[in-house]
């Protein structure tokens, strides 16, 4: 998409009521949004979401002020010193149980929440996304994979994708072609599974020795995947990428197993690194002959504490050491239900060449605050504290991109897997109302990845700058846009506004923060 000086020609002019609205934006006294903003032709658009819900994803627009003296809320910035990583995007997984309750909006609901999800001229231009390969615990009833009969003979598109997921990804393709995919696998085949050493029991299960009894273990829970098998499921990968790509779905990355080290998932599979290592060295080759050696393999797909496992500790670390799994493993994934962002400090700082990816996330009743009801629009401290430790974390330490869990689910937390380790406690990015299937919530995570999408468009590398003042428990980040817009993304934690006058020798952004908000500011040159 690109703007020029006369931008926002109606940019986002056809997103519903609730997020576009008239009133005058805390930008430091600069111009009121005009009532009619398909003909307006301003400089700057800013976009704020409050914790106290009382702005949510408001847009705003004003024109550049001139260049002025020093003071103390200038930011100097510099469009040539750009980090080396590109970002691919942000955005929410898309399940097979978010995409069943897409199916049953009437189509001219469904078409506008998408595009305000998904477009980039009418909406906040989400641009990645994270879906399960086979089920996962938002599915809708059985656990499967696309291949449960033993044989690869027998690998077919299931029918709970065919039907829900396949349908919500064209769609989204119509509205955003360039959106990226990263799939996860919750189990491989119960066929590949083997029982794990030391038996079956987690907590007596032996994560660190090699698996030697292939007996096949029946189970969607635990196990270990098959050292015979390591070439079947390679070739399972490359035909679940082919199939993708055949409907027209790119997929940009994969990992190997959604939450490694968790025995206890509704459907799971224990691939401690040292399994994860071998496995690589395999799957990578695979790939590679099928000619999809673009479609990157990310490391782990877990937390930051390793789930305090013996011996987990460093987990993608431990296979970059091996020559053979760092030339096919492209980076790592990384999810927040332990632990903290600052372990990828190391992780980074090891490896810089290796990409890092944010996956998964989630909201629910767990979190205090919440009250387990429809009517709530989101829990506040989580909308400042995961676009600070998730967003803000993850970018700073080289990442590429974040998605969270999960897109869409009903005021009744689900439809989840019925089955012992779904969750059946968790929200999604927007919850819609099951008894009409129209009416929309939307929670933290949904304004989180829409502010990181707006103002951070795919490929855009972070900036440097110099700022005179800027507060305690405020950060900022600043992009340049392939399209060489400026993009910044403010976290504004503390319990004062914060002002910034963006400057330049041509002219000045002033633009107010509002206390405890997440702002995005976008502009061209």
């Amino acid at each position: 998409m690109k703007i020029s000086k006369i931008f926002l020609t109606g940019v986002l002019a056809c997103m519903c009521a609730c997020n576009c609205t008239t009133e005058k934006p805390d930008n430091g006294g600069t111009d009121t949004p005009d009532p009619k903003p398909e003909v307006v032709k301003k400089d700057v658009v800013a976009y704020v979401t409050t914790e106290d819900s009382r702005k949510q994803f408001e847009m705003s627009t004003f024109k550049f002020g001139k260049p002025g003296s020093m003071s103390p809320s200038q930011v100097m910035y510099d469009k040539t010193a750009l980090s080396e990583t590109t970002v691919d995007g942000f955005g929410l997984a898309v399940t097979t149980a978010a995409a069943y309750n897409l199916m049953q909006m009437t189509q001219s609901d469904r078409t506008a929440f998408l595009e305000e999800t998904f477009s980039r001229e009418k909406g906040a231009g989400m641009s990645l996304i994270r879906v399960a390969i086979g089920a996962s615990d938002f599915c809708l009833e059985d656990n499967y994979t696309w291949c449960d009969k033993p044989g690869l003979e027998n690998f077919a598109v299931h029918s709970e994708d065919a039907t829900y997921l396949f349908p919500v990804l064209k769609e989204i393709y119509a509205i955003n072609p360039d959106v990226k995919i990263i799939g996860s696998p919750w189990s491989c085949p119960k066929w590949m599974k083997a029982n794990m050493p030391g038996g079956n029991n987690w907590n007596a299960s032996k994560f660190n020795v090699p698996v030697t009894d292939e007996t096949t273990y029946d189970s969607w829970t635990a196990g270990r995947l098959k050292p015979s098998c390591y070439d079947e499921y390679a070739e399972y990968f490359v035909k679940w990428i082919q199939t993708m790509e055949n409907e027209g779905f790119d997929i940009h990355a994969i990992t190997m197993q959604n939450e490694p080290l968790n025995p206890g998932n509704s459907m799971s599979l224990v691939m401690p690194w040292q399994d994860q290592k071998e496995f690589v060295k395999v799957l990578g080759p695979a790939m590679d002959k099928a000619g999809l050696a673009d479609v990157k393999i990310l490391l782990f797909d877990h937390n930051y504490n390793y789930d305090g496992k013996e011996g987990q500790d460093n987990y993608p670390l431990n296979i970059y050491a091996d020559p053979e799994a760092y030339k096919w493993a492209d980076g790592s994934a990384w999810h927040a239900y332990g632990g903290d962002v600052s372990e990828l400090d190391e992780v980074h700082a090891t490896n810089p060449e290796k990409s890092i990816y944010f996956t998964e996330a989630s909201i629910g009743t767990w979190i205090g605050g919440y009250q387990d009801r429809w009517d709530f629009n989101f829990l506040s401290n989580c909308l400042l504290n995961d676009f600070s430790s998730i967003f803000l974390g993850t970018l700073k330490r080289g990442g590429s991109g974040v998605t969270l869990w999960n897109l869409m689910l009903d005021d009744k937390r689900g439809p989840f897997s019925p089955h012992d380790g779904s969750c059946k406690t968790c929200y999604g990015g927007v919850t819609i109302h099951s008894g009409n299937y129209s009416t929309i919530v939307k929670n933290s995570h949904w304004f989180d990845c829409a502010h990181a999408s707006v103002a951070i468009k795919p490929g855009a590398r972070m900036m440097s700058y110099d700022a005179m003042k800027i507060a305690s428990g405020v950060e900022m980040q600043m992009y340049l846009n392939p399209d060489n817009t400026v993009g910044v993304i403010i976290c504004n934690r503390s319990s004062n506004d914060q002002d910034f006058a963006f400057a330049n020798t041509k002219f000045t952004v002033n633009f107010t923060a509002p206390a405890k908000s997440v702002s995005s500011v976008l502009w061209q040159e």
